[in-house]
């Protein structure tokens, strides 16, 4: 595999976006029709089309790697709780082990079962009888009239805002600490408390939206990092249902919809830029994703981007949580910049903390050191190409890129790399997509507000 623009501390990388290319080409004349579908909650269903080898020539172990590595990306990407492969019974036995209880994908098996509660499965059919896609899009955002609470549960502090008609009349943000403790009433106190006091300042409330960490389906919190320390029976009986709880009462009717803090990141971009097709990648502490459609609305996608392979490389390195090799959580994020800094030549003290070694690094930055400045471009050149393989799954205008990671020079320094890499290796894309970093100042609709527009008030 030869890269046009290459990762200088990462020569081993092998982007998924060019396996992708070089397999359409090999397969182009003599190519087996393969088709991918997640089915999730509601029975949704997201198909990936494209090509392999045909079974029995000796290119199985490719078809199977080529394969594994798209399941786990659209798995990841819109989430369900059953995977159908048509087309290919060699390669859907081998997804079937993988994905089984004690298989390779054990971990995805039991997400995914938790998440949707439902038992995981895979399914194989013909390729006559491949899944179509099935979804039925609900416009969920851009909502402004009447009055509104949106509030923003962040892990070190929470947001809440009264909208009326599209306006914050007020807005306060308060320091808390949900991931330390373990009761959930301090939990439900601090949002109740927030979403009081939005609503005191308000002649009535016509509708509240959340924006929160975790995974949600139907407005029910399904995974969140802010209740960590909540024990698992405490979970299903007090925190699943929390925001619907909260709503209640404020009023028995008031309709409330709650969305991935990701996914109210891009429709925050999305409103500001007035526009759509905006894919939102954090970089901190972990990667996370947000997408709003050409429709202008988000998806009910997971767009858990951390857990979507960008990397073919078998040696790269492993997702200690998820137990899988070359997922962007490694590439964008704080670990990303921990990764390459000892190939860069800097030595990181041991003692300090992720978020502290990544202080050091940016401070070097600070001081235009070089080998610092080699770690945001080879992440950027990590980045352009993964945006590259993200367009398999999404139709992407603009990209906007936030997050520690990206802060100061080497955001800069990461994003012009991106941008070479699609110049020259995807031309076609770098006439299409934008990318952005948005500026705290520049983002006239706040996150809380946002979270405002999400329930529509005709349903």
């Amino acid at each position: 595999m030869k890269l046009k623009v290459n990762a200088v501390l990462d020569p081993q990388f092998q982007p998924l976006s060019l396996l992708c290319r070089e397999m359409r080409e090999a397969t182009k004349e003599n190519g087996q029709d393969i088709v991918i579908g997640i089915q999730r909650n509601k029975g949704y269903i997201t198909t990936y089309k494209t090509r392999i080898y045909p079974d029995g020539i000796g290119k199985d172990e490719e078809n199977i790697n080529f394969v594994d590595r798209l399941v786990k990306s659209l798995l990841w990407v819109a989430g369900g709780y059953k995977i159908i492969i048509a087309g290919s019974k060699v390669v859907g036995e081998n997804i079937k082990a993988a994905y089984a209880k004690g298989g390779s994908r054990d971990f995805d098996n039991g997400f995914m079962a938790r998440v949707y509660e439902t038992e995981f499965e895979v399914e194989l059919r013909d390729i006559a009888d491949a899944p179509v896609d099935y979804n039925s899009p609900a416009p969920v955002g851009r909502h402004l009239e009447g009055c509104r609470i949106g509030f923003d549960a962040g892990g070190s502090d929470r947001k809440v805002s009264a909208v009326i008609d599209g306006e914050a009349v007020y807005s306060e943000e308060v320091v808390w600490f949900p991931k330390i403790n373990s009761d959930p009433s301090y939990h439900y106190e601090g949002i109740l408390n927030a979403m009081k006091t939005a609503a005191s300042h308000m002649p009535r409330v016509d509708a509240i939206g959340v924006s929160s960490a975790g995974v949600y389906i139907d407005n029910k919190i399904m995974v969140a990092s802010l209740f960590l320390k909540v024990p698992d029976d405490q979970f299903d009986k007090c925190v699943k249902n929390m925001y619907i709880d909260v709503a209640k009462e404020l009023g028995e009717n008031i309709p409330i919809e709650v969305a991935n803090d990701g996914d109210v990141t891009a429709l925050a971009g999305a409103m500001d830029l007035d526009d759509t097709n905006v894919l939102g990648v954090a970089m901190g502490t972990s990667e996370a994703g947000g997408y709003v459609d050409g429709q202008g609305n988000i998806t009910g996608w997971l767009n858990e981007l951390a857990f979507v392979p960008v990397d073919n490389c078998k040696n790269a390195m492993v997702d200690e949580w998820s137990g899988d090799y070359g997922c962007g959580v490694k590439y964008f994020s704080q670990d990303g910049v921990i990764k390459l800094a000892p190939f860069a030549g800097i030595e990181l003290d041991e003692n300090l903390s992720p978020a502290e070694k990544l202080k050091v690094v940016q401070n070097l930055m600070k001081e235009g050191d070089e080998r610092a400045a080699k770690i945001y471009e080879t992440i950027g050149v990590y980045f352009g190409y993964a945006i590259a393989y993200y367009t398999e799954f999404y139709d992407i205008k603009h990209v906007l890129i936030m997050g520690r990671v990206t802060s100061g020079e080497g955001g800069t320094i990461l994003l012009a790399k991106a941008q070479e890499v699609l110049d020259v290796e995807f031309p076609e894309l770098a006439k299409k997509i934008t990318l952005h970093i948005p500026d705290e100042s520049s983002r006239r609709v706040g996150q809380s507000v946002a979270a405002a527009s999400l329930p529509d008030l005709g349903k």
